[in-house]
């Protein structure tokens, strides 16, 4: 966080379940003289996934900064909760000193105890970690030093820590990245059970069109602004890949770009 002033989401509202539990509506951010995001509008769903798709440099992880009041913005970021209103956040990156004397176990119990870590970690706390860490298919990895995790291991914890206990709204900045294909499908299992059976709403970047096809119920293709919105059946549909990939064009529409009406 920043110690300068900054522009904060609007405060949260209690509200019914047929309001996205994230809607942001003209988005503009600018940075250095630039503007990285302009009149970005799209809402997230309640138990939905919804996916942006785009190229390096399109504003991606600006919309999860600004999401989280990290940085200055105009238009306006609104949460309409349903219950706890917890957030959960993988990052894009997640720097470890590898000489950090803690384990996985004391990791995760970080952020589910007040008394610190260093005085152990209770036997019903680690059989907690541990069915939390067999769902991300790390089991046994409780006694496992952080430092010493591979890339893709500690993606996995990071994922473990980020839904529990489940969040209204899950932000994921490239989670994928890193995984090997058996552990990009039990990610994409856990990714929709979640959203399915705890109603929680994610709001993934990923370069990945396939996957966006695999478990997507809503894809937003970003290039600075919004290039096209909407389900994935329509917005994948032909040859995606250029605007996905240089966002040069939305090839469907002849360039122009096209966005759905979203709830007030």
């Amino acid at each position: 966080m920043t110690d300068r002033p900054v522009q904060q989401p609007d405060l949260p509202v209690h509200s019914t379940t047929d309001l996205p539990v994230l809607a942001i509506d003209g988005l503009t951010v600018q940075r250095d003289e630039r503007r990285s995001l302009t009149g970005v509008t799209l809402a997230v769903a309640p138990g939905s996934v919804h996916l942006l798709v785009g190229p390096n440099g399109a504003g991606k992880s600006t919309i999860f900064a600004a999401t989280l009041g990290l940085l200055e913005f105009s238009g306006s970021i609104r949460f309409h909760w349903r219950g706890s209103g917890r957030i959960g956040y993988l990052p894009q990156a997640f720097t470890v000193d590898r000489t950090l004397p803690l384990t996985v176990d004391e990791f995760l119990a970080l952020a589910r105890r007040r008394r610190p870590v260093c005085f152990g970690v209770g036997r019903a706390q680690q059989a907690h970690h541990e069915r939390l860490l067999a769902r991300v298919g790390l089991p046994g990895f409780g006694v496992r030093p952080l430092g010493k995790l591979s890339g893709g291991e500690l993606q996995r914890v990071l994922l473990a820590n980020a839904i529990d206990p489940a969040p209204e709204l899950l932000l994921l900045d490239e989670p994928a990245s890193g995984l090997d294909q058996a552990s990009v499908a039990r990610f994409e299992e856990v990714l929709v059970d979640l959203a399915r059976h705890a109603g929680t709403g994610v709001l993934m970047v990923s370069h990945d069109l396939a996957q966006a096809r695999r478990v997507a119920d809503h894809v937003t293709v970003l290039d600075g602004v919004v290039r096209r919105s909407g389900p994935p059946s329509a917005v994948l549909a032909g040859d995606v890949a250029g605007i996905a990939m240089s966002g040069v064009a939305d090839i469907a529409t002849g360039g122009v770009a096209t966005m759905e009406k979203l709830p007030e």
